[in-house]
């Protein structure tokens, strides 16, 4: 939801009083100055940019804080879109050549002929501002991806934008939505796509086919992907550079400036990432624009980030000036600048290193790069930001949702070295919390609401000494759940008979979510575990006066069932630890199908140096398994997940 104060102020810029019309014009001079003074130091703007909970940063706007325990090696905290689609910004905001975004057409009103949304100039033209326009594009698999994205633009106020459509589906849904769509003609299919597929490459060769039809254009042009999302207006920052021909964002992970400069591009031995990249309407850009879309054309099986780091590699350097950060490269004439990583950040920049917050700097954007799981794991990286639209219904789940709190000893987390067997041994003792908690959620049939993960190690597809040399990565750190678990698997519908039933997850920062309803926020059950036995500890729906239910240990099913049906109306019950606290179904075959399910909802860790193969398979079950080692398989024959 948009705050009340802003609704507000727009109800009051877009009044006009009837009465007006009788003023003189000395009069009509003041009002209007004043109002201009009032939106100068009352505008949304100005807490458009407060999307962090770091202290020494602005803290205008709403921030809300992780719980303590995550406080020191936090992940950033971003308030999320809100459920219901924003009313537009004040016209004078948007620009006057721009409509509205957010606004549904009537009704009432046909859907206009496909021609209507064709690419062209005139098009584009509708959506400019300052000459600049913002672009991403994708296929209706990825509609939740793309409304996460505008959001987060028409919350900065900027509604210079554009979405590119690549199949009908999509473009009717966003044109009855009220985003400014076009048609790619691409015609092709709505599901989602995997990695390196020939589809895949497919939407690769149609961005570089759109940059170069835009450019002659004469528009300077902001490409995106659709897996990222702006935290803060990154135009003003884009016009420091008005030299650049071509300014990329890339895949360093080791810092080479400390402040907001562009990267140093002497340092940058990372891939040119092509995710957040900007164009300016020059020759050389253009020039480079159509090499590349014929290199792609030409072979259907390059992908799109590699033919252009190739082209742009051609030639690097010399600097354009000593201050800039600018280079030539490509032809030699190309002047090239590189985003600096800390800001304009990548999966791993901003959810293992937190690079931005270790710097105090303020992150432009945000690009799900160095995940796993597919679509799903870049979903859920952006839910534990909070950064992710999500409908109302998946903030109140059926049946309400169970969280609890982790029990780690310091000395797993902080003694000793950090090596292989230090951080299995830190993250197989969450791991049986969180297979314990998965049992309660099932038998209850509740959502969990994961924890937060600690790790000591750092997860990669490639060998390396545990964490990347030259990065910031704080040791242990709250991993993504993607380094642990196969989340796209934890989120797929299994077979029932064979698996047992589902089991709803959410992300740790769930419950701190704004966009949490208050239905779920005032409807809360705490659960404190006891030695039964124990005075006070007994099996009783009986809360104390404070609200607090006392729960044996080691209870079974039927105990379980007993006990919290009395509290099927609570929202959300939380558990003090998960810790003996369940001893399994008491239908063997349910139990069989529960453990069959859960042994797929674990991955590898990635990878030891020297050896082939390095990964090493995480286990559900280690602990009933004698004398168990994190190894990785010595043969062909062991290299599958544990049975």
């Amino acid at each position: 939801m948009v705050e009340g104060w802003r609704n507000g102020l727009r109800e009051a810029t877009n009044s006009k009083p009837l009465f007006l019309t009788i003023y003189a014009t000395v009069i009509i001079g003041v009002l209007v100055s004043s109002f201009y003074v009032f939106s100068a130091i009352y505008s949304p703007t100005n807490g458009s940019t407060s999307w962090l909970s770091s202290p020494p940063l602005s803290t205008a706007g709403r921030v809300h804080q992780l719980p303590q325990e995550n406080a020191t090696f936090q992940t950033p905290v971003v308030p999320p879109p809100p459920h219901a689609l924003p009313s537009p910004p004040p016209e004078e905001d948007q620009g006057n050549s721009l409509g509205k975004i957010w606004v549904s057409p009537p009704k009432d009103k046909k859907m206009p002929p496909l021609e209507t949304f064709k690419l062209t100039k005139e098009l584009f033209g509708e959506r400019v501002k300052d000459n600049v326009i913002i672009v991403t594009f994708g296929n209706y698999a990825f509609m939740d991806f793309i409304l996460t994205w505008v959001k987060h633009l028409t919350d900065l106020n900027i509604s210079n934008l554009l979405v590119g459509a690549m199949d009908t589906k999509l473009l009717e849904a966003l044109y009855w939505k009220g985003v400014p769509v076009f048609d790619m003609g691409s015609h092709m299919s709505t599901v989602d796509v995997g990695w390196g597929s020939p589809t895949f490459h497919k939407m690769g060769r149609e961005k570089v086919i759109l940059i170069d039809s835009v450019l002659p254009f004469g528009y300077e042009l902001l490409m995106c992907d659709t897996d990222m999302v702006w935290l803060k207006n990154p135009l003003p920052y884009l016009a420091r550079y008005p030299e650049a021909d071509v300014l990329t964002s890339s895949d360093q992970v080791v810092p080479t400036v400390i402040d907001d400069s562009l990267d140093i591009w002497q340092q940058v031995g990372a891939a040119y990432n092509i995710g957040i990249f900007h164009w300016r309407p020059t020759e050389s850009a253009k020039k480079l624009a159509k090499e590349w879309k014929e290199m792609l054309l030409a072979d259907d099986k390059v992908w799109d980030q590699n033919g252009f780091n190739e082209i742009v590699r051609k030639q690097l350097g010399p600097s354009v000036d000593g201050d800039s950060g600018l280079f030539y490269a490509y032809d030699g004439n190309l002047k090239v600048g590189i985003l600096p990583a800390s800001i304009f950040c990548s999966g791993h920049t901003y959810f293992v290193q937190a690079m931005y917050q270790q710097l105090r700097l303020e992150p432009y954007a945000l690009h799900t790069t160095f995940q796993y799981a597919g679509t799903e794991g870049k979903r859920h990286r952006l839910r534990e930001g909070m950064v992710f639209f999500d409908p109302p219904e998946y903030y109140d789940a059926p049946g309400g949702f169970i969280s609890f709190k982790p029990s780690i000893p310091k000395s797993l987390l902080l003694d000793g070295k950090h090596t292989i067997e230090s951080h299995f041994t830190l993250v197989n003792h969450q791991m049986k919390q969180i297979r314990s908690a998965l049992a309660i959620a099932s038998l209850l049939n509740r959502t969990l609401v994961m924890p937060p993960i600690w790790c000591r190690l750092d997860r990669l597809w490639f060998g390396h000494p545990g964490t990347l040399v030259g990065s910031m990565t704080r040791q242990p750190f709250i991993c993504p759940l993607d380094h642990v678990f196969e989340v796209n698997i934890m989120l797929k519908e299994l077979p029932e008979d064979e698996f047992g039933p589902g089991i709803g997850i959410r992300e740790y920062s769930f419950l701190d979510n704004p966009s949490l309803p208050k239905q779920v926020k005032e409807s809360w059950l705490d659960v404190q575990l006891c030695q039964e036995g124990k005075e006070g500890c007994e099996a009783t729906n009986i809360t104390s006066p404070s609200g607090v239910l006392k729960f044996p240990k080691r209870s079974n099913e039927d105990t379980f069932k007993a006990i919290f049906s009395s509290f099927n109306d609570v929202k959300v019950i939380k558990f003090s630890s998960v810790e003996d606290a369940f001893t399994g179904f008491s239908d063997k075959g349910r139990e069989e199908r529960f453990r069959r399910r859960v042994k797929r909802y674990v991955g590898i860790w990635c990878c030891e140096e020297n050896k082939t193969p390095g990964h090493i398979y995480y286990d559900m079950y280690w602990d009933e398994k004698p004398g168990w080692k994190p190894v990785p398989p010595q043969t062909p024959e062991e290299d599958h997940p544990p049975v």
